[in-house]
This record gives structure tokens, C-alpha cells and sequence, in this order.
């Protein structure tokens, strides 16, 4: 097989995988938020709590082949089921194509999976889960010594420092310059409007873009989010006429959002 055949099989193959994982993620997406096992029971119907047939549960073929309605009970089916899917499919072949089948692929697959998870969660249940943004610092650290993070002032503050572990402090230290500052402003917010500015979760959200992205990416990721959210937002309160002294916007989507983009768009 040649060189370039092997390419596309791999980028194919990273696409079959994103389809697999992009229905589990939609499994996640529903039953964290409700404090339920991702594991058991198997899939079932969120409307009349009948299982899911094997056959009835392939990623997007499925859903086009009931009609986005369940079999039992003839309800709905959301349109998220297939979109997060075919997003999972598509981010997947992307990372394979850039990074190739390495463990920066293997990194950034773990890292656009929660990425998906807390856009969804956000955006339906204005909740960021602490099992992924805690759960995914944690991750994003250890993994930060198998994949580099980049950086410039631990390097230049320790020299002698070895490369494994100037990737994890690299990380550490992102994590803290982006969650901290953000603090500030939301603690300053609420102090002078009397209401919270940004939520808890879009905090430890920032922990996990830090530790993985690293302060440049991490940045980067904070600017796209921000005004994406505030264009997107703004105009959906103006065409749904939502009142914006109350609106809550999912600002963690759209971090999430920015987030995934960058590994993706970045130098390899």
C-alpha cells in the first residue's frame, strides 16, 4: 500500500472511530448532567425508557433510517444525536490527517471528545460537568508527559530543567494563568453588579484549556470563544428578544468551541 493510500486509510479509519465514540459521547452528554452511570444500563429511549435494539443504535444510519423517531414510542429523536456524531467523526479525521496515528493524535482525540461533551452539556444544561473539567485537568497534565506543552518562561526560568518535566509545568502553569485572571474579573463583576459573571464551571473549564492548550493556545482559545459568544449571543437575544439583564448565555460552549479549533488549526 502505498504511502498516500495508507494516509487516507487511516484518516477513513479515524473517521469510522469518530462515529463509535460520537455515539458514546452522546451517551455522556445525557447522563452526566442527571447523575446517571454512563455504562449501565444500555441505551435507552429518553421518552418511554424502552431499550435501544442493537440495530437501531448505528452511529447517523439509524437515526435516518427511523425517521429521527424512536421505534417504541414514535417520539422525537434529537437532532443532536447525529450532529455530535458527525462532528466526532469529522474532528477525529482532522486530528489523524494533521497529526497522523501518534500520541499527540491520541491527545487531542481525548481532548476534542470532552470538548463535545461540555459544548452540548453547556448548551442544554447550562452545566460543565466537574467529572470532565476536573477529571479532564487531570488528564491534560498527565498527558502532558507523553505529549509536549509548549511554553516560554518555565524553560526560561529553570534551564536545566528536564523537557518532560518543563511539559508539565508548562501546563500547570497555564492552567493557573488562565483560570485565575478570569477569577478576578468574575469576582469583580459580581461585587459591582450584585449577580455572578461567570459561572464556577466556565473556571475549571479554563483549568482544562490551560492544561492541555498551553497559555498561547490557551489564549487563543479564550479570545475565539469570547467573541464568538458575544456575536452569536447577542444576536440571538435580539431575534428571540430575550431579556439580556437575565439571559444566561452557555459561554463554556463557546470556549469549548474555541478550544477545539486550535489544536487543529495550530502548528503541529
Amino acid at each position: 500500500m502505498e504511502q498516500t493510500d495508507l494516509h487516507a486509510f487511516l484518516i477513513a479509519a479515524a473517521a469510522v472511530l469518530g462515529l463509535l465514540v460520537g455515539s458514546f459521547l452522546n451517551v455522556c452528554i445525557y447522563r452526566i448532567p442527571r447523575d446517571l452511570s454512563v455504562v449501565i444500563p444500555r441505551s435507552f429511549c429518553p421518552e418511554c425508557g424502552a431499550g435501544i435494539i442493537w440495530y437501531d443504535n448505528v452511529p447517523v444510519l439509524s437515526y435516518l433510517v427511523l425517521g429521527g423517531r424512536c421505534r417504541g414510542c414514535g417520539c422525537s429523536i434529537g437532532l443532536r444525536y447525529p450532529i455530535a456524531e458527525i462532528t466526532t467523526a469529522v474532528l477525529f479525521a482532522i486530528t489523524v490527517a494533521k497529526y497522523g496515528w501518534t500520541l499527540a493524535a491520541a491527545k487531542w482525540a481525548i481532548f476534542e471528545s470532552i470538548m463535545i461533551v461540555l459544548f452540548w452539556t453547556d448548551l442544554e444544561e447550562r452545566i460543565l460537568p466537574d467529572e470532565l473539567t476536573l477529571g479532564g485537568t487531570v488528564a491534560g497534565l498527565a498527558l502532558s508527559f507523553f505529549v509536549s506543552v509548549p511554553g516560554e518562561f518555565v524553560p526560561w526560568l529553570w534551564p536545566s530543567l528536564p523537557p518532560i518535566w518543563c511539559s508539565f509545568f508548562n501546563a500547570l502553569l497555564a492552567a493557573c494563568i488562565l483560570s485565575v485572571p478570569m477569577f478576578l474579573v468574575g469576582w469583580t463583576y459580581a461585587k459591582i453588579r450584585g449577580r455572578e459573571g461567570i459561572g464556577l464551571g466556565d473556571l475549571k473549564l479554563m483549568l482544562l484549556l490551560g492544561a492541555f492548550l498551553g497559555v498561547r493556545d490557551g489564549v487563543a482559545a479564550l479570545l475565539i470563544g469570547s467573541i464568538a459568544g458575544s456575536i452569536i449571543g447577542l444576536a440571538y437575544i435580539l431575534i428571540a428578544r430575550k431579556d439580556a439583564s437575565t439571559y444566561w448565555l452557555p459561554f463554556g460552549s463557546f470556549l469549548c468551541l474555541g478550544g477545539a479549533v486550535l489544536p487543529l488549526v495550530g502548528k503541529s
